[in-house]
């Protein structure tokens, strides 16, 4: 017995699921990649650091020893009394603030707070609107070229009730350089 359910379990049955996959859902399986003209960008489920102000910026990375580093997920575990969230916040506004001194708008929570897993590839729409006036900025434009590329990089509801609708860091800054 222990010899066939090890066949059933250990090779039948992931190499049946593997292939279903692979069939149905191709890009999932095979890690959600952008891949255009041969060049891959990263992917859509994994976030990745920008922090030039041209650019859309995702949320805080607590991973370690690098940002967004997947072999590493985690959250940096600091509690709502520790100095060193309340300091990693102030730096956070204190850099959003130094590249968009005009902004009135409050700065959404999270773009100052690390993500749960330290690889959220999304942010809030409120995150990405806060951003449009400094990419628009930097980029010698104006907010009614940027928010149209933020509704068509903006993800709904999944089911349509679950969470909250959320922007693609990623997708929406490869449509900034017109490479989606």
């Amino acid at each position: 017995m222990l010899a066939v359910f090890t066949v059933i379990t250990g090779i039948i049955y992931p190499l049946l699921v593997t292939g279903i996959a692979q069939l149905v859902f191709s890009h999932q399986a095979n890690g959600s990649l952008i891949v255009k003209d041969g060049h891959n960008y990263g992917s859509e489920l994994i976030g990745q650091e920008f922090s030039d102000p041209k650019y859309f910026w995702g949320r805080l990375s607590a991973t370690s020893p690098s940002p967004y580093n997947a072999s590493a997920s985690s959250g940096s575990n600091y509690g709502p009394l520790n100095p060193a969230l309340a300091q990693a916040v102030e730096d956070r506004i204190k850099a959003l603030k130094s590249y968009d001194p005009d902004n009135a708008l409050p700065i959404p929570v999270d773009l100052v707070t690390d993500s749960g897993s330290g690889l959220d590839p999304h942010i809030s729409l409120a995150a990405a609107i806060y951003q449009s006036h400094r990419v628009a900025k930097y980029r010698g434009t104006t907010e009614d070229k940027i928010l149209p590329l933020i509704n068509r990089a903006t993800e709904g509801r999944q089911l349509g009730i679950l969470g909250e609708p959320r922007v693609n860091v990623l997708l929406l800054n490869l449509a900034l350089d017109n490479i989606l």
